[in-house]
This record gives structure tokens, C-alpha cells and sequence, in this order.
């Protein structure tokens, strides 16, 4: 395979949650075994913060303006939980979210990371990876259908807060801004319920405004994804054209550059069909795309058998897992980052 297929640096990227004890475990066992082919690392979210949004529905139950109904939507049949509702005669003002927590959570790993970084033990070059939920992801996921409008809006303002006190407290040259679009794919291949309509629109008008909200330099990304709740999809995507779709159309809606995407494959799909849609994919030549086409069920030869038709529809990309690694045995988070450099390796 012509070496040329993936971008000569920058060649990996670490979607988010890592399933190790602490953001030091996470930035040292990353940058130890992927080295000079990233150049961005995120805090792994763990502890609480490993089963990406489930952590917000205690924040929610926190909120006395809220309560729980009997669950009735969930993308999963084992994920569900109460979904709640706005206090019958709760004033308008009174809508206001406190702490999602995602602010904190970042300045206490970058105080880490900058430590290590002055340390010398991680590369000076290596920005920091925050990873975000899009505030429609907490709202589908829990909101009943009927209080989504306002509850949307608070959540939105609130995270809207905390990314001001991201960029606030961390050099916007050492910092990477990653939103996480996978309840929108729900909405979109599952007609999941949402307060807005057509449903299309809506969803590119608020990734436009999430995209818009990060200003150079900071390095704007945007993770495109199906699911992972015990390795499995909340459904299987035919081919790439839906995420190809999406992408087209924020990226024609940005103020600002977009620095990085990253799409899922599947597995299972090593085939022509799943690929070409990429063919029409119009990022800026500057934008780096990360295929997440590297699973750890079979390793460097599965790998390379999707890299290698996935060039024939993509001159330059990156490769990646899925979704984040939090819901994998932490045994296996080392195997699986060298896979990466394997099947680079054994790709040219």
C-alpha cells in the first residue's frame, strides 16, 4: 500500500476514555507507546467520567428543579434509567443547570499534564485533549421528550459556561477541543425522540454553534460515532454516507477551521461499499481524518485489511478506534495502542 495513504505525522488519534487509574496513568501509558504518531492526548475520563455522559444523570437528579419518571427511551434495552422531567409550576428562570462538572474535571488533568509536560516526561509539542458531550446528547439521553426545549437550552448555556472556563484557565496553543456527536446519529438512523424539526436541521445548526464556540488556535475536532455500550453499535451503519453527510455540511457552516474528525468502522466491514462514500467527503486539505478502523478482536491483520480499502477511496488519513477505550479491560488498553503502530508498520 503506497506509503502515502496516511498522513506522514499525526497518524493516530486517542478518541478519549482509557480505562486506567488516573489521568497520569493515562497520559504516560499513551504517549509511552504512541509516541511522535499523536499529537494530542486526552485525560482517558476516568473514574466517574468512563461511561461518557452516564455520570450527568446524577448531576441531573441533583437538580432540584428536576424529577425522575419511569424510563420509556434508551438507546440501549440495558442502559435504562429514569428519565426526568421539569417540576410541574417551576418559573422559567429557575431553568438554570449547575455544575456539569466537565471544567473542573479538565483543569485538574491539565495541572497534570503540564506538570509532566515541565517534568520532561511528556512531549513539549503534545496538546491537551478535552472531550466534550454535545448538550443534545445529555438532553435525548434524559430529558423526557416533553421538557427537552428548555432543559436543552439550560444545558447548553451551562456547558457553554464551562468551555469559557476551559479556555479561560488553559493556553489555547496547548489545547484541542474534541465534541462528541453519537446521540445525534440515534436521532438521525432512529428517529430518537427530539424537540426540534426537521431533526437534520437542527442538528447541523447546533454542531455549527459547538464548532464556532472554540476560537483559534485552539484545535477544533469533532468525533462522529455510532455507539459503543458493550462493543456494540445502537445500530449498525450501512456505509459512511450518513457521517460523510454531516460532516459536509458543518464543516460548509464553520466560522473557524476544523482541525481533526474522526468516523467509525465497523469490524465486520473490510468492503468497498462501506468506504466509498468517502470519496465525497470535502473537508480543507488541513483537516486530518482518523478512520476508526483499529479493534483489538483482530488486531494488525484486520487493520490492515480496512486501511488498505479504505486508501482506495481516501488518499490521507489517520487511524483510530471506534470509541473510546473506557469500557475495555484495562489489560488490554497497551495491546491494543500498539496495534496502532503494528498496522502503521506493516502499512508502509
Amino acid at each position: 500500500m503506497p506509503s502515502e495513504t496516511l498522513s506522514p505525522a499525526r497518524r493516530v488519534h486517542v478518541v478519549g476514555s482509557v480505562p486506567l487509574g488516573d489521568a497520569d496513568s493515562v497520559f504516560l501509558t499513551v504517549s509511552g507507546v504512541l509516541g511522535n504518531a499523536i499529537s494530542r492526548i486526552p485525560d482517558g475520563e476516568t473514574g466517574d467520567r468512563l461511561g461518557w455522559i452516564g455520570w450527568q444523570h446524577g448531576k441531573l437528579a441533583q437538580q432540584a428543579w428536576l424529577r425522575p419518571q419511569q424510563a420509556d427511551v434508551a438507546y440501549y434495552e440495558e442502559d435504562k434509567r429514569a428519565l426526568f422531567e421539569i417540576v410541574p409550576g417551576t418559573p422559567s428562570e429557575a431553568i438554570r443547570v449547575a455544575n456539569l462538572g466537565y471544567a473542573d474535571a479538565a483543569l485538574a488533568s491539565y495541572a497534570r499534564f503540564s506538570a509532566l509536560q515541565r517534568a520532561g516526561r511528556l512531549a513539549s509539542a503534545l496538546r491537551f485533549q478535552v472531550s466534550l458531550p454535545t448538550p443534545l446528547a445529555i438532553t435525548a439521553s434524559y430529558i423526557a421528550p416533553s421538557c427537552q426545549a428548555a432543559v436543552e437550552a439550560a444545558i447548553e448555556a451551562r456547558m457553554m459556561d464551562e468551555l469559557q472556563q476551559i479556555l479561560a484557565a488553559i493556553p489555547h496553543g496547548a489545547l484541542a477541543i474534541q465534541w462528541d456527536v453519537a446521540v445525534e446519529f440515534a436521532v438521525l438512523e432512529l428517529g430518537a425522540p427530539v424537540a426540534f424539526d426537521p431533526p437534520r436541521d437542527g442538528i447541523i445548526a447546533r454542531l455549527r454553534r459547538l464548532g464556532n464556540a472554540v476560537p483559534p488556535p485552539v484545535e477544533l475536532g469533532f468525533h462522529l460515532c455510532y455507539g459503543d455500550l458493550n462493543h456494540h453499535h445502537f445500530k449498525e451503519p450501512e456505509d459512511t454516507a450518513t457521517l460523510v453527510g454531516i460532516a459536509n455540511d458543518l464543516v460548509a457552516g464553520l466560522d473557524r477551521g476544523l482541525d481533526f474528525l474522526h468516523m467509525p468502522v465497523p469490524r465486520d466491514r473490510s468492503d468497498d461499499a462501506y468506504f466509498r462514500p468517502l470519496a465525497g467527503l470535502r473537508i480543507p486539505p488541513q483537516t486530518e481524518l482518523y478512520l476508526g478502523l483499529v479493534h483489538y478482536t483482530d488486531g494488525v491483520e484486520g487493520t490492515r485489511r480496512r486501511i488498505a480499502t479504505a486508501a482506495r477511496h481516501r488518499a490521507a488519513f489517520g487511524i483510530a478506534t471506534e470509541c473510546g477505550l473506557g469500557r475495555r479491560p484495562p489489560q488490554t488498553v497497551e495491546p491494543l495502542l500498539r496495534i496502532h503502530l503494528a498496522a502503521l508498520d506493516a502499512a508502509g
